[in-house]
């Protein structure tokens, strides 16, 4: 998802990605002789297991089982390739002030988005119940988001080593950056993901250990945060400026963004593609919020017996969804949808973007406050009325600025079959999610609309988790849509 800013669309258009450093294929390689190279790791499938950097037997049991519920093999290697994807290749475990601490890159970018992070180690939860290793290995990217968080609320990456220097890219920005920081793109969903994941944590496993003085005020500083780019006394002290050709790759307005009246919605300098908003109140990262603010309040007053911040949070979650209602709505000819951005003036962008949060994922994030409004917004950012859907013989799905026109991201056929109540759709996004693993036995990020081989990031964890839960959803749930 996070491409260096100094490589252009084109440039990521025209050539492939890989996994491996150093390895770079030639613009036009076929998927084929990148899955036949026997130098790249991914053609083999899995890291052997002395070269994995997390290994867990309750996920190794859990990866045999669920397989033995895949009708078809070629499905079934492909989730057992994608599902371990983040523990195998992407953990870093370790200790910090005698916990646990664990820095989880994006892939082949060697950096820590607190989104991906959180995204990434999702589908593991329900497991971590049954194993106290993976426990304390999720215990410990709770425990280091929160170290992230009071660095710096306003940042969407960090490093690994908190001590090391940002990603090249970002070295030049004109913004306050701190140590630790990877990149400060400030963006809505990147302080509402560790909520998640600390409740989801919480829910599956019973376990308070993380929620400790330090997440409290993690907790705190993102409540101040979200206050703050309301907006409501002036555009607050974040800016933001890059030196590209590119032009997502900056805010407007002198590094602040396009103005809006304050209307109770939270601004965002950034979507969840790292990409630039047009208009700062983007409405999916606003109803992820909603749902956040109201997780962070049940933790507040049932772990942390901090009313103060449960109240806080909850008043703020209201405020925010009586504002939807109220601005985020848009006509079309075939009736009302949620904008994708507004300004608080009248203005209103309709499209939908593949990264999640997105407006077609909004059940899969428990944010979808009004089911009939969601099927008509579904309905028309899975359409040619969305500028960022494509629709090619390799398949067809959401894209987006990103990467570019005519690029498919996987994620968003994940997303598609993930939030589906129709068999038939389902089906049918299985069938084009192993049409655009290319052969290669994982997820990309993007891919070319006529053609699988063309694609983005051989390496990137979080679209082969979310694929991997996908699956293993259903292979519990409806095994015979995974048959050949």
């Amino acid at each position: 998802m996070h491409v260096n800013s100094s490589i252009t669309r084109r440039t990521a258009l025209q050539t492939i990605a890989t996994a491996t450093a150093g390895l770079a294929l030639a613009p036009h390689a076929t998927a084929q002789a990148f899955a036949a190279d026997p130098a790249n790791p991914l053609a083999n499938g899995r890291p052997k297991p002395s070269d994995r950097k997390f290994s867990s037997p309750i996920v190794e049991q859990f990866l045999t089982d669920t397989s033995k519920r895949i009708p078809d093999p070629a499905l079934a290697l492909l989730f057992s390739n994608c599902f371990p994807n983040t523990l195998d290749t992407t953990v870093e475990p370790g200790t910090f002030e005698g916990h646990p601490d664990t820095a989880v890159i994006t892939g082949d970018i060697a950096a820590m988005w607190l989104r991906d992070s959180s995204a990434q180690v999702w589908p593991y939860l329900p497991l971590a119940a049954k194993d106290p290793s993976l426990r304390r290995l999720l215990e410990g990217v709770i425990r280091r988001q929160a170290r992230c968080l009071l660095i710096d609320t306003y940042a969407n990456a960090f490093m690994a080593d908190l001590n090391a220097p940002p990603l090249k890219w970002s070295v030049h920005d004109k913004t306050d950056m701190k140590r630790g920081v990877g990149e400060r793109k400030y963006e809505l969903d990147s302080i509402c993901y560790p909520i998640r994941l600390a409740h989801g944590y919480w829910k599956q496993t019973g376990d308070t250990a993380p929620f400790d003085a330090q997440w409290k005020e993690a907790m705190h500083r993102v409540v101040r945060t979200m206050r703050v780019q309301q907006r409501k006394d002036g555009p607050g002290p974040y800016h933001f400026q890059r030196e590209s050709d590119v032009s997502t790759e900056m805010l407007p307005n002198a590094g602040f963004g396009n103005p809006v009246k304050p209307v109770g919605l939270i601004a965002s300098g950034f979507r969840p593609s790292d990409d630039a908003c047009i208009f700062p109140f983007l409405i999916p990262s606003n109803l992820f919020a909603v749902t956040s603010l109201r997780q962070l309040a049940e933790m507040a007053r049932t772990i942390l017996n901090d009313t103060t911040l449960a109240t806080e949070a909850q008043s703020l979650a209201t405020e925010v969804e009586q504002a939807l209602k109220q601005h985020a709505v848009a006509q079309t000819p075939t009736g009302t949808i949620w904008a994708y951005e507004v300004d608080g003036y009248g203005s209103q962008l309709l499209m939908d973007d593949a990264n999640v949060p997105s407006l077609l994922a909004l059940p899969y994030l428990a944010s979808n406050l009004d089911p009939a409004l969601y099927a008509r917004t579904r309905a028309f950012v899975w359409s040619p009325s969305n500028p960022w859907f494509f629709k090619g013989t390799a398949g067809e799905g959401i894209g987006g600025p990103h990467i570019g026109l005519d690029m498919i991201w996987p994620m968003a056929q994940t997303v598609y079959a993930l939030t589906s109540t129709s068999d038939a759709e389902i089906r049918k996004s299985i069938q084009m999610l192993k049409v655009a693993s290319a052969g290669t036995g994982f997820m990309h990020e993007s891919f070319n609309k006529n053609d699988a081989a063309k694609f983005t990031r051989a390496w990137f964890a979080w679209a082969n988790t979310l694929f991997g839960e996908l699956i293993a959803k259903l292979a519990t749930t409806k095994p015979d849509l995974l048959r050949p």
